[in-house]
């Protein structure tokens, strides 16, 4: 059978090819520089390395796919890219063509914008969200030959090519034409609708008959590419499904063309009955193995029947992401909420990545959460990368995030005692699975205020994964850069780098102390004023519940204030080693037999965070070593170098650290 298999296939590979090759010999690759625009201004925005990171992300996609458009954010202003190339080229020629590009665009660097047409591809960086215009009259250009090629008639027949063209590419985004010697190819951005594709053609079509009647003519607009040429300049071989409105007078072209998909046609479904008896019995194995089908995800991520999104529909359900629908904002994307068809609702989280990012971020909170069943732990129900960005979907949880209900606007006397110990016991019980629960221990890296979300009951939810990261069982340190949110950072942490699940819980004590006192524990504040320095105060003075929030006017429940505030102390305490496992602090909010042990040491200090923020990370590590001495023992710093880089990163495939799975890695060669 596997005989019979290959066979097939070769004779599969001769037959298309000798009945293509007299075509493919003759079309234009399309790498040829047609026009370069760069922007007037300059921006430290628009720097190299900026340019380097949204073009590699670009890439990745083009690829893949054959166009590409990503949105990247952060420090400085804003960069959007798109590239997309002629969609009768091969993949590798595109990708080829988009590496021109890519170089010849660079020459705008650090220019706020600029664009490139190659008669094989376009590619375009911008300071500002361009991806749904079509028509700019003040950078639309055409582009004649220079010397005349038609014969008095000329000017019907390209007239009825680019209408044939443009007529074609109206419907589905491109088409080619041809008319008695006269061929014409049009084609309109992945971004646009129909509405605003036409448009473009139409101008487009209108500017290149001016050239007219010159043999070639292109116009360059700024959503769609038109050309036409006396010479047939596309590639049938890659025009699978594409609309073709090539005059009948072609006839050989055409024979031999249609007889070629017919015999492919049907080798083509022969293959398909073989391989689907061979690889019957090897499915259900291999699936774990596969990229899912429904993401496109990274390989180890499950197979999940309905997990995929179409991104026009979740942009539809956003009402294209209104801002009025904007839930919140984070380091790794904008959530808003969205209604499907089906009347449910959704929060979308609308995902910003440079190239590092893309993949540490996006498929660890793809793997990560999809694994995760727990009240406390927000449902991860779907994703789309089939758009011109990553799309997360989460159930909807509606009540907001503990940050606004606890120390937004309207928050005074917004959460009775029994609703703030029920939040705690929420959080500690969530946090518990996840260092244990799913057969894993995931390491969440930023526990806070906001990301505590509530639903219509006020349960608490924890949120946002992208920074989480999975560790093996035997393996319970690892080394990787500082996350951003410095007020819930452990002290060997910030340090150097070291993350172990006992960060964890010492942003959960810092998280418990504010939740009891209704005080945030600002990172910019003196010491003296500090409300953890204020409750380690309180403790040794033996007045512990004195930290309680005064809103409440003395309606809570002693104990349950004394326990929290004990345990949230008990987590901050400097040395992690000395700080309780989640499941013991489960205990000791639940259980009333149990003994809570006093805490040893004082809580991390909020000064040493400062000199983070306001020294940077390199030049601050002898001043964190002076000034964390006395706090933590000397055996325990231990500063390690580039720790403080906000790309560091690891290699799965690497030592010491091979056992932790920093899943959703996409291997350098996809």
């Amino acid at each position: 059978m596997t005989q019979l298999f290959n066979l097939i296939s070769t004779w599969l590979i001769l037959t298309s090819s000798s009945l293509l090759i007299p075509h493919a010999a003759s079309y234009d690759f399309g790498i040829h520089e047609t026009g370069l625009t760069c922007g007037a201004s300059e921006s430290p925005g628009s720097s190299a390395s900026k340019f380097m990171a949204i073009m590699d992300t670009v890439s990745f996609q083009v690829k893949e796919r054959g166009w590409g458009a990503q949105t990247l954010l952060g420090s400085g202003p804003p960069m959007y890219a798109l590239g997309q190339c002629r969609r009768d080229l091969r993949p590798t020629e595109c990708y080829t063509c988009f590496t021109q590009a890519r170089q010849v665009l660079s020459r705008c660097v650090p220019k706020t914008a600029g664009r490139i047409y190659l008669d094989g591809c376009f590619l375009r960086y911008d300071n500002y969200s361009f991806f749904r215009e079509s028509v700019d009259p003040t950078r639309d250009i055409s582009v004649c030959q220079s010397s005349p090629g038609l014969r008095k008639d000329g000017e019907g027949r390209v007239a009825a090519a680019v209408a044939n063209a443009t007529k074609g590419a109206a419907e589905c985004g491109f088409a080619v034409a041809g008319v008695e010697g006269v061929f014409a190819l049009a084609q309109c951005w992945g971004t646009l609708d129909k509405g605003t594709c036409e448009r473009c053609l139409n101008a487009a079509g209108t500017r290149v008959q001016e050239c007219v009647p010159n043999a070639q003519g292109r116009s360059l607009f700024t959503g769609c590419f038109l050309r036409y040429s006396t010479r047939k300049f596309y590639n049938d071989v890659a025009l699978h499904g594409i609309k073709d409105s090539t005059n009948s007078r072609e006839g050989p072209s055409t024979v031999w063309l249609m007889v070629a998909c017919v015999l492919l046609a049907i080798v083509g479904l022969l293959l398909v009955v073989l391989a689907a008896f061979i690889c019957r019995k090897r499915i259900a194995s291999s699936r774990r193995n596969k990229i899912s089908d429904s993401c496109g995800a990274s390989p180890g991520f499950a197979y999940v029947t309905g997990f995929s999104f179409r991104y026009d529909l979740l942009e539809k359900a956003t009402n294209y992401f209104d801002p009025a629908n904007k839930l919140g904002e984070g380091g790794a994307g904008s959530v808003f909420k969205g209604t499907l068809p089906s009347g449910g609702t959704v929060a979308v989280k609308r995902l910003f990545f440079n190239a590092r990012q893309w993949t540490e971020g996006f498929f660890n909170e793809l793997n990560l959460i999809n694994e995760i069943q727990h009240k406390n732990v927000v449902k991860l129900l779907g994703c789309s990368i089939d758009g011109p960005e990553s799309l997360l979907v989460y159930e909807f949880v509606p009540r907001g995030n503990l940050d606004q209900v606890l120390f937004g606007k309207n928050s005074e006397n917004a959460l009775n005692w029994e609703q703030r110990f029920r939040i705690i016991c929420g959080i500690a019980e969530g946090l518990a699975y996840l260092h244990g629960g799913p057969g894993k221990k995931i390491i969440h890296r930023d526990i806070k205020s906001s990301n505590i979300l509530f639903d219509e009951n006020l349960n608490p939810k924890i949120a946002d994964f992208g920074l989480a990261r999975s560790v093996a069982e035997n393996k319970s340190l690892l080394s990787i850069g500082n996350a951003e949110t410095l007020g819930y950072m452990a002290p060997e942490y910030v340090i150097n780098g070291q993350l172990t699940e006992k960060a964890d819980i010492y942003a959960f004590g810092v998280l418990v102390i504010e939740i009891v006192s209704g005080k945030k524990n600002s990172d910019y504040i003196p010491e003296s004023t500090s409300v953890l320095h204020s409750v380690w105060k309180n403790y040794n003075a033996n007045i512990i519940t004195s930290s309680v929030d005064p809103t409440l006017h003395g309606k809570f429940t002693a104990e349950e204030a004394s326990n929290a505030l004990q345990a949230g102390l008990l987590c901050t305490q400097s040395s992690d080693t000395l700080r309780p496992s989640m499941s013991e602090v489960v205990q000791m909010l639940t259980k009333k037999d149990y003994v809570i042990p006093s805490p040893n040491q004082q809580p991390f200090l909020n000064s040493i965070a400062r000199i983070l923020s306001s020294n940077g990370h390199a030049s601050a590590r002898s001043s964190f070593h002076s000034t964390t001495s006395s706090l933590i023992p000397n055996d325990d710093v231990t500063v390690l170098e580039n720790s403080f880089s906000p790309y560091s990163r690891f290699n799965p495939t690497g030592s010491p650290d091979s056992n932790i799975q920093i899943l959703g890695y996409l291997s350098q060669g996809r």
